[in-house]
């Protein structure tokens, strides 16, 4: 990006923000279901009850995080222009099928035999602390939470040691709402730079710098506790496990150590979403997907 560019983005309120979301970006809500008609097994992921553990917990988070997201960006909807308006009608379409999808897998979860009553309820307790802050507030906790799930899904699609071994209709389910993650990353973060295009660049920062700061510290807690949580209903306990736990983040196959430079790069000056333009992920777990349920040779692969 151009130091022009960054300059436009911090100008004064009457000039319409610069932002490096792509001109020819199209979100596309895409209306699939997954697992309706099978069974779930209880390790999903290949027969591995840390692996399962980490993308129960995360899914559980979705239903009510995702409703969360939705009504922090569409408070700021009037105030917008109308291409961003676009991309919110758009993003709120996809998150809402998005909630569909893993509400429909947490049953399953449910169905295989884990009691995820309490971990929901989490969710909603700390969901209930929103209520009363300001609307601003909810939008930069959203911002936030929207780059770590960007980044995350940028790992699903990119590097497939991550759902190896996991049953197809689960694949599929992961790896669609990631490209759709990715599509929509930028949304969140625009209607950010738009709501606070009166703030200086440090107050911007600093805002940001510390509502990240306390969304890492928080998510990385919720889902350590939330897995062990999961994995004491299979008979885990202890240090032993703990230890597994912190080695399948940060060893192999290492999701927290691999976002770590994605997530760093938040902090940046001029940083954005689209400065890393990986629409191609998209394409590619596009294709796969076509691929996997088009016939070949007269068979249903």
């Amino acid at each position: 990006m151009t130091s022009a560019t960054k300059d436009a983005r911090d100008s004064s309120p009457s000039t319409q923000l610069n932002v490096p979301t792509p001109e020819d970006l199209t979100i596309t809500p895409r209306d699939r279901r997954f697992g309706r008609d099978k069974a779930q097994s209880r390790w999903w992921l290949n027969d591995d009850p840390i692996a399962t553990a980490f993308y129960n917990s995360l899914s559980v988070t979705f239903p009510r995080g995702e409703a969360f997201f939705i009504e922090s960006v569409k408070a700021f909807r009037d105030e917008l222009p109308e291409r961003l308006s676009k991309e919110i009608r758009a993003f709120v379409k996809q998150e809402i099928m998005h909630t569909r999808e893993h509400v429909a897998f947490n049953r399953r979860v449910t169905e295989s035999g884990y009691d995820i009553a309490a971990l929901e309820q989490s969710v909603k307790d700390g969901l209930e602390l929103t209520k009363d802050r300001p609307k601003i507030a909810n939008l930069a906790a959203t911002m936030c939470l929207e780059h770590f799930t960007a980044i995350i899904a940028q790992q699903l699609i990119a590097n497939r040691r991550h759902l190896k071994g996991a049953d197809a209709e689960s694949v599929h389910l992961w790896r669609w709402h990631a490209m759709e993650e990715i599509e929509h990353k930028g949304v969140a973060y625009d209607t950010w730079l738009h709501a606070t295009k009166d703030w200086s660049r440090w107050q911007r920062w600093k805002v940001k710098s510390l509502v990240m700061l306390n969304i890492t510290k928080n998510f990385l807690a919720k889902r350590f506790s939330n897995m062990v949580d999961l994995l004491e209903q299979d008979g885990f306990k202890g240090p032993a496990i703990w230890a597994r736990i912190l080695w399948y983040a940060f060893g192999q196959p290492g999701m927290a150590r691999k976002i770590i430079t994605p997530w760093i790069s938040f902090f940046l000056p001029g940083f954005h979403p689209w400065n890393h333009d990986d629409r191609a992920l998209i394409g590619l777990a596009e294709s796969e997907y076509q691929d996997a349920i088009l016939p070949k040779d007269g068979v249903t692969a």
